[in-house]
C-alpha cells in the first residue's frame, strides 16, 4: 500500500504546474512570437525589483497595470536605448504596441511591456539582438531571450528554453532563424497535441471514466421473489472478458469515436464556423466526467458506449479550439496545425490506455473489481460535479488548491520533491 500511495503522490505532483526555471531574481527577459505573415511580436518581461532600483519606483507586492502606466514611457524610452534588432534585412524598430501585462510568479513578478518590430514581413535568416539593459548598473545582472512562438521551427508557447544570454562584456549576439520547416512545425503540433492531453486532468479522467468498464461486459442477473415466480431480468452486473486483444481493441474504437468528435468541433471553432461560450463549453466538460462515470454504474445508452464518448467529444474539442487560442495560434498553418494536434491528442489517449489498460485487465477477475469500478465511478462523479459547480457559477471553492499544498508538503516531507 505504501508504494502505490507514495506512486499516485508523485503523479498528483506531475500535474501541479511548475514555475518556469527562466524567470528569476536579476534576470529581464525578451520573448519573441515570429508569424509568417504579421511578422514579429514580442514582450520585454521586467522584474519590479529591477524598475524599483533603476526608477525608483516601487509598485508594490502586486503590481496593476494602472500603477504602472504613468511611468510606462520612460521606463520604455530606457528599454530603447538599451535594445536593438537588425538582420540581413537592415535595422527593424522596436514599436510599442502600448500593451502591458503583469506577471506573478514564485521567483518574483515581473512587468510586460509589448512591442512589435518593424520590417518584418519577410522573416529573415539571422537576426542580431543587443540587449543591455540594467547589466551596466549591476554587473551580475543577466539578460534572457526565448523564442515563445515559432510554428516552423516547433516552438509553440515555449518559456523555458532560452536561445540567447546576455551578460557583462556580451550585450550583442546573434539568433539563427533558419532552422524552420513546416514539417517541423507539424512535429511540434503533434507534440503540443500529445503533451496537452496529459496535462488536461479533466480529459485523462473522462477517458479513466470510458476505459474502467472496458475489461468487463454487463449481462442481466435474473431475479425471482419466489420460487414459481418468472424470473425477471432486470439488474445488471458484470463479468470480466475472456481476451486482452478484443478488449483493447474495443476501447480504443470507444475513444476513436471520441477523436472523430472533438476532431469535428475543433475544426468548426478554429475556422470561426462555430463558437461557444468558453464557460459552458468547460462546464459541459466537467459534467461530461460525471455522466460517463454514472453510465458505468447504470447505463445511460445500454450497449452503445460509444454515443457518450462521441457526444461529449464534441464539447472537448471546443476546449482543446480554447487552448489553441491560448498558446497565440493566429491561423497560420491551420490545417496542418489541426491535423498535427488532433494526432498528438490521439497519440496520447493511446499512450494513456496502454498504461491504464493492461492494469484493469489484470484485475478484472478479482472478486472487489465491480465494487472498484462503482466505487471509482463515484469518485469521479463527485470530482465532477466539485468541478461543473466552481466553472458553472465562476466560483472557486480551492478544496483542490488545499489538497494539492498538502499532496506538496507529503511529498517534501517523503523525499519526493
Amino acid at each position: 500500500m505504501k508504494k502505490i500511495f507514495l506512486f499516485f503522490i508523485t503523479l498528483l505532483l506531475f500535474l501541479v504546474p511548475i514555475t518556469s526555471q527562466a524567470h528569476k531574481i536579476d534576470q529581464s527577459l525578451i520573448y519573441l512570437r515570429i508569424y509568417e505573415e504579421l511578422g514579429i511580436e514580442g514582450r520585454f518581461e521586467i522584474h519590479v525589483n529591477e524598475l524599483k532600483e533603476q526608477f525608483g519606483i516601487d509598485f508594490g507586492l502586486h503590481p496593476k497595470t494602472e500603477k504602472i502606466a504613468p511611468y510606462a514611457k520612460e521606463i520604455q524610452e530606457y528599454l530603447l536605448k538599451h535594445s536593438a534588432f537588425s538582420s540581413e534585412l537592415g535595422e527593424h524598430k522596436i514599436i510599442f504596441t502600448g500593451e502591458i501585462s503583469e506577471l506573478w510568479l514564485g521567483s518574483g513578478n515581473f512587468v510586460n511591456f509589448h512591442f512589435k518590430l518593424e520590417n518584418t514581413d519577410i522573416i529573415p535568416e539571422n537576426l542580431t539582438i543587443t540587449y543591455s539593459a540594467f547589466i551596466d548598473e549591476n554587473p551580475n545582472h543577466t539578460n534572457l531571450l526565448g523564442m515563445e512562438y515559432n510554428w516552423k521551427a516547433g516552438l509553440i508557447n515555449n518559456e523555458a528554453i532560452i536561445s540567447l544570454f546576455f551578460t557583462k562584456g556580451d550585450t550583442t549576439q546573434t539568433l539563427e532563424l533558419t532552422d524552420r520547416s513546416v514539417w517541423k512545425g507539424f512535429i511540434g503540433m503533434i507534440k503540443q497535441g500529445i503533451w496537452h492531453i496529459w496535462i488536461g486532468l479533466d480529459h485523462i479522467l473522462f477517458l479513466l471514466a470510458l476505459i474502467l468498464p472496458s475489461v468487463v461486459r454487463r449481462r442481466k442477473v435474473a431475479i425471482a421473489n419466489s420460487v414459481s415466480e418468472k424470473p425477471k431480468f432486470d439488474i445488471w452486473g458484470w463479468e470480466p472478458v475472456l481476451a486482452f486483444k478484443p478488449a483493447f481493441i474495443y476501447i480504443l474504437k470507444i475513444v476513436t469515436f471520441f477523436t472523430i468528435a472533438h476532431t469535428i468541433t475543433l475544426s468548426l471553432a478554429s475556422f470561426n464556423i462555430i463558437s461557444l461560450p468558453s464557460r459552458v463549453v468547460e462546464s459541459i466538460i466537467a459534467l461530461s466526467i460525471g455522466l460517463a462515470a454514472y453510465h458505468n454504474i447504470r447505463p445511460i445508452f445500454k450497449g452503445r458506449d460509444w454515443l457518450i464518448a462521441f457526444g461529449f467529444g464534441l464539447f472537448h474539442g471546443f476546449g482543446f479550439a480554447s487552448v489553441m487560442a491560448d498558446l497565440g495560434f493566429n491561423g497560420e498553418f491551420l490545417s496542418l496545425t489541426i491535423l498535427g494536434f488532433n494526432l498528438g491528442v490521439e497519440l496520447g489517449q493511446v499512450v494513456i490506455i496502454m498504461a491504464i489498460f493492461p492494469i484493469l485487465f489484470f484485475m478484472r477477475k478479482l472478486k472487489f473489481y465491480p465494487k472498484f469500478l462503482v466505487w471509482l465511478s463515484v469518485v469521479l462523479i463527485v470530482i465532477s460535479l466539485y468541478w461543473f459547480i466552481e466553472r458553472a457559477f465562476d466560483i472557486n471553492i480551492r478544496l483542490d488548491d488545499y489538497i494539492i499544498r498538502k499532496l506538496y508538503n507529503i511529498a517534501v516531507y517523503l523525499g519526493l520533491k
